[in-house]
């Protein structure tokens, strides 16, 4: 990787295609409190040159426009790059995405991150795709800066127990080695929510991903397990539940997401 100053971010990407393993955290911290953390994988893949695994694996790894922002009929590259474009970036000549592939039938991306970049290599933004389980999905287009920090209004609804209130305080690394991300919710002065995510990168050679598949097997059915679980704990806690106003997708969203997940709720998700 090129060698940065000191406490700027390096964007430049692991060698590719790769696996993240993972650690995930959730804090609530208002008007009650909540913690709990989880491991897993992502994957970490570059959209012009996307994983072809063998016959008998791509079952348990595929990625699909459907999927993702944009027009399922699509390639996914294509549909990050015309949102950018839509959205004033319009000098996007790489994406590195990472996000869970579809496994089976399954998939559950509570948040996907689309780095792209100048011809120059260099950073032009940050796609920051969100889901939730109510077959919609949204999109933030970030300027981080030479710290990776970013910011933006929160403008979507994801968990039954927060208001589309609120505004995001964001941190990312680049895709390399380390991966560390930071997404902290402010409302009204607090910060009632926060969550964490750090991994560590591992080459996606074959016999790697068989590995991985075998230890995290339906990664995404396991996380929105978890995660509704933490949910009918706060449920069952009293805390009151926010009704879904109507959702109105920005350009470049398409208005539903496929519903993959039986309604897996992310109920303890900002």
């Amino acid at each position: 990787m090129t060698a940065v100053r000191p406490g700027l971010v390096d964007w430049a990407p692991t060698t590719l295609p790769a696996l993240y393993d993972v650690q995930v955290g959730h804090r609530r911290t208002h008007p009650l409190e909540n913690a709990f953390e989880y491991g897993g994988y992502l994957w970490l893949v570059d959209l012009d040159d996307l994983p072809r695994l063998p016959r008998g694996l791509r079952w348990a790894a595929r990625f699909t426009a459907a999927d993702h922002l944009g027009d399922p009929a699509a390639p996914i590259k294509d549909n990050v790059v015309r949102f950018a474009a839509l959205h004033g970036v319009d000098d996007v000549a790489r994406v590195v995405m990472m996000a869970n592939a579809r496994s089976g039938p399954h998939v559950f991306n509570p948040l996907s991150t689309h780095w792209c970049y100048r011809s120059d290599g260099s950073l032009a933004c940050i796609v920051a795709e969100v889901h939730n389980t109510y077959g919609e999905r949204h999109a933030y287009l970030l300027h981080p800066d030479d710290a990776g920090r970013a910011e933006a209004e929160k403008d979507f609804y994801v968990s039954p127990f927060n208001t589309v209130d609120g505004r995001y305080l964001m941190r990312f690394s680049g895709p390399g080695d380390q991966l560390h991300v930071t997404m902290a919710l402010q409302v009204g002065g607090r910060t009632p929510f926060v969550a964490t995510l750090r991994g560590r990168a591992r080459a996606a050679g074959t016999g790697t991903v068989v590995r991985t598949i075998l230890r995290w097997p339906l990664m995404s059915l396991w996380v929105a397990a978890l995660i509704r679980w933490q949910g009918i704990r706060l449920w069952a806690r009293r805390l009151p539940v926010v009704p879904r106003p109507p959702h109105d997708p920005v350009p470049g969203v398409s208005t539903n997401a496929p519903r993959q997940h039986s309604q897996h709720a992310n109920e303890d998700r900002s």
